[in-house]
């Protein structure tokens, strides 16, 4: 009877034929042939076949409990997290007895190295350099058994019971400390905004008293302009009055020398008239007292007379 086997696609398959490797085997179905056919005395061996399967997810491994001296001499435990991938499932099987204990073993060992030339100020201040120690140091060996670190981190730091008492107190000064940074720098920032808006403020008002003093301005000279026509039109009609009454003079004046004319010509027609008006004028001017009248005579008709 036919045996099947299932690789996910998670996994790869190592197939083996009498223990010699024949094929890696990607996902998919796969039938494993029995290792005997045919009838009882007819029977014929087939290569016992046998498939490893290796996962090459992403995953953790936890290396707990180490007990570190750093290089500033404090003795700390550690437990350190890497996690990693199989990338060559042949030598992942084929180079060491068991990949993830060798793993363990030379993350075990960088991480003692790397912890050790470290103070614990840089272990608590530089966690990544842990991650680049680690795979550098072990990035090759890892590399020859199929396996990739993809990172390593500190996953829990424990101190001695007095020295974490005084650790706590640090870390409670230095939270201290930063809550009072950041108090300042939001307060500074706070007053720089005040400033800020203070100074749009400001400019605000200044812009606006301008566009006053502009509006202002504009209608002064607007008033100023209107009253300069007013006063233009003013004058203008005034001298259009000044000429209207210049020629109603000059017509008052045409129409009395008319008159006179006419007069003229009338007592010239009518010397009893002329004589008649003589009189009434003498008459007039000897209601006044000081009036004083001349009268001339042709120079031709004296002569004659003597």
């Amino acid at each position: 009877m036919k045996k099947e086997i299932i690789i996910k696609t998670t996994h790869r398959g190592l197939k083996y034929e009498d223990g010699v490797l024949t094929k890696i085997l990607e996902a998919g179905r796969y039938e494993i042939p029995p290792e005997e056919e045919g009838f009882w005395i007819f029977k014929t061996k087939k290569p016992k076949t046998e498939i490893v399967l290796v996962d090459m997810r992403e995953r953790d491994l936890t290396i707990k409990g180490q007990e570190i001296l750093t290089s500033d001499k404090v003795a700390i435990r550690v437990s350190i997290i890497v996690q990693f991938r199989v990338i060559d499932p042949q030598a992942a099987i084929h180079e060491v007895e068991n990949y993830e204990d060798r793993l363990y073993s030379d993350v075990q060992l960088a991480a003692r190295r790397s912890l050790a030339s470290m103070t614990l100020e840089e272990i608590l201040t530089n966690r990544n350099r842990l991650s680049e120690d680690i795979s550098t140091d072990v990035k090759e060996a890892a590399g020859g058994y199929g396996v990739s670190i993809l990172r390593a981190d500190v996953k829990d730091l424990i101190f001695p019971g007095n020295l974490q008492e005084i650790m706590n107190r640090v870390l409670a000064a230095e939270r201290m400390s930063e809550a009072q940074l950041v108090e300042a720098r939001t307060k500074a920032e706070v007053q720089k905004i005040s400033a800020k808006m203070q100074t749009e403020i400001n400019r605000l008002e200044a812009k606006q008293r301008a566009e006053t003093e502009r509006e202002d301005s504009e209608i002064k000279a607007e008033i100023k302009r209107k009253e300069a026509e007013a006063n233009a039109e003013v004058a203008k009609k005034q001298a259009e009055l000044n000429l209207e009454i210049e020629n109603l003079k000059k017509e008052s004046e045409i129409k009395s020398l008319q008159n006179l004319a006419e007069s003229a010509k009338s007592l010239e027609k009518n010397p009893a008239l002329l004589r008649l008006r003589e009189l009434e004028t003498l008459k007039e001017l000897a209601k006044t007292a000081n009036a004083r009248i001349y009268i001339g005579f042709d120079k031709h008709s004296a002569e004659k007379e003597d």
